[in-house]
C-alpha cells in the first residue's frame, strides 16, 4: 500500500511525465503542419502506435476529400470517420503485418500525378507494417526481428538489416506512389530522429547498405538469411516533417518540474537500461536536494533470463537496487507510449526500498515486471496516442524511506 506521503511524490513524478507525453501528442503537433490539399485525391497512409490519433486531427481539419487507412497495434484500435483502421502486430510481425504493408503500397500504386500522399508515420511502424523480401519467410524475418530485440541492440541497428530485407521499407512506399506528391509527417522514438530510422524509412533514402546490415547481424551474433536482401535507393522524391521527438518530451518535462520548484539536470539517455538505471543512481546521490535528473531516449535490454518487463523496469530495479539504504531520492522511468516491452505497465516508480531482497535475482533473469508488481511500484497508463521513447525522472531531497 503507498502512504499519503508517498502517493504526492509519485503525483509530481506522474506530473513532470505526463507534461512530456502531452507535448508530443497529435492534437499539439499536427495542425499547422498539414500541406496545401491536392488538386486531385487525399491518400493518407497512417502507421505506428499514434497513427489513430494522428489520422483523427487530419479528418478533423483536412477540408476536401479524405480516404486511406491508419495501421495500428491490435488492440489499440479506435472508429474514424473518413480513413480505414486496420489492426495489425507489435512488437514481432505476423501475418496481419504483411497484410497491412500490401493494402498500403496498393492503396500507394493507386495514386495519380494531382494526388496526394500523405504518409502519418510513429513508432512501431517497422513491425506494423513488414512485407520481407523476396525468398524470406514471413516466419523468418520475426524470428530474426525477435532475436535482434533480445540482443540488446538498438533501434537504428535492428531498422537497417529491416530496410534491406523489406519490399516496403527504406524509400519503397514512395516510390510505389510515384508520381504523386508524397508528404511525410513523423512523431520520432528513435535516438537522433534520422527520417531513415523512423518506422524503417519507409518514404525517405537510405544512407546505408546490405553491407552495413550484415554488420549489424555479425555485431551481435545473430544469423544471416540467404535469401530477401535488397539495395534500398540513396534518395526518393517526396518532403519529410519531423512533428515531435523526444526533445520536445524532455524540454516539456523540465518545464513541469521546474514549475513544481525543482532545479533541473539532464542526463544521457540512450545504452543499457540496466547500466544506465545504476548510473543515474550514483548521479542522483550526488545532486542537492530539490533536483529533478530528466532524460530521455531510448534504452536497450540484452536478455540473459527468460523473464518478462521492459526496459524501463529494468532501469527502474537496477536503479532501486543502487539507491538502496538511502532516503529521499525517488524516481519513475516509463515508455511514452504506454507500453514498456513485453508488459502491461509503461513503466515504474522506483526508490531505495523498491530493492526489497530478490531483487538482484529478478534484475538477474530480466524478471523485472513481476518483482515491481509486487512492490507496488508498477506505473499502468494504457496506450497514450504519442510514442518518443523513454522519459525518466528522479528527484531528491524529498522526505521519507528511499
Amino acid at each position: 500500500m503507498v502512504s499519503p506521503k508517498e502517493a504526492a511524490t509519485r503525483d509530481h513524478l506522474e506530473a513532470i511525465w505526463r507534461a512530456g507525453v502531452e507535448a508530443c501528442k497529435a492534437e499539439r503537433v499536427v495542425p499547422g503542419r498539414l500541406p496545401t490539399p491536392p488538386r486531385g485525391r487525399t491518400i493518407l497512409l497512417a502507421i505506428g502506435k499514434a497513427a489513430a490519433p494522428m489520422a483523427r486531427v487530419v479528418e478533423q481539419a483536412w477540408p476536401g476529400p479524405l480516404s486511406g487507412v491508419a495501421v495500428v497495434p491490435r488492440g489499440t484500435e479506435e472508429t474514424l470517420e473518413r480513413v480505414e483502421p486496420i489492426a495489425a502486430s507489435h512488437p514481432v510481425p505476423d501475418p496481419s503485418s504483411v497484410a497491412a504493408a500490401e493494402r498500403l503500397l496498393e492503396l500507394a500504386r493507386g495514386a495519380a500525378a494531382d494526388d496526394l500522399v500523405l504518409v502519418l508515420l510513429s513508432g512501431g511502424a517497422s513491425a506494423l507494417a513488414c512485407l520481407p523480401g523476396k525468398g524470406l519467410s514471413l516466419d523468418e524475418k520475426s524470428a530474426l526481428t525477435a532475436a535482434l530485440l533480445r540482443s540488446g541492440a538498438a533501434i537504428g541497428e535492428i531498422n537497417c538489416v529491416r530496410r534491406h530485407l523489406s519490399r516496403i521499407k527504406g524509400g519503397r512506399l514512395a516510390l510505389a506512389a510515384a508520381p504523386a506528391r508524397v508528404v511525410t509527417l513523423a512523431i520520432s522514438d528513435v535516438a537522433g530522429d534520422a527520417p531513415h530510422d523512423i518506422g524503417s524509412g519507409p518514404t525517405v533514402g537510405d544512407p546505408t547498405t546490405i553491407a552495413d546490415a550484415k554488420k549489424v547481424l555479425a555485431r551481435y551474433g545473430v544469423a544471416a538469411p540467404e535469401g530477401g536482401w535488397s539495395e534500398t535507393p540513396d534518395a526518393v522524391q517526396g518532403e519529410f516533417g519531423l512533428l515531435a521527438s523526444g526533445w520536445i518530451a524532455l524540454a516539456a518535462a523540465a518545464d513541469e518540474a521546474r514549475r513544481l520548484g525543482f532545479e533541473v539536470r539532464l542526463a544521457d539517455g540512450e545504452g543499457e537500461a540496466r547500466e544506465v538505471g545504476r548510473a543515474h543512481a550514483e548521479i542522483a546521490k550526488g545532486l542537492p536536494p530539490g533536483t529533478a535528473l530528466i532524460s530521455a531516449g531510448e534504452l536497450t535490454v540484452r536478455m540473459r533470463g527468460d523473464g518478462r518487463g521492459g526496459p524501463n523496469q529494468e532501469y527502474a530495479l537496477a536503479a532501486a537496487v543502487a539507491l538502496r539504504g538511502r532516503q529521499g531520492i525517488k524516481g519513475l522511468a516509463a515508455d511514452t507510449d504506454g507500453i514498456d516491452g513485453a508488459s502491461e505497465a509503461a513503466g515504474a516508480f522506483f526508490d531505495g526500498s523498491t530493492a526489497a531482497p530478490g531483487a538482484e535475482a529478478a534484475l538477474e533473469d530480466n524478471d523485472s515486471a513481476p518483482f515491481l508488481a509486487s512492490r507496488d511500484a508498477l506505473f499502468v497508463t494504457g496506450p497514450t496516442g504519442t510514442n518518443v521513447n523513454d522519459l525518466r525522472i528522479i528527484l531528491t531531497g524529498l522526505g521519507g524511506e528511499g
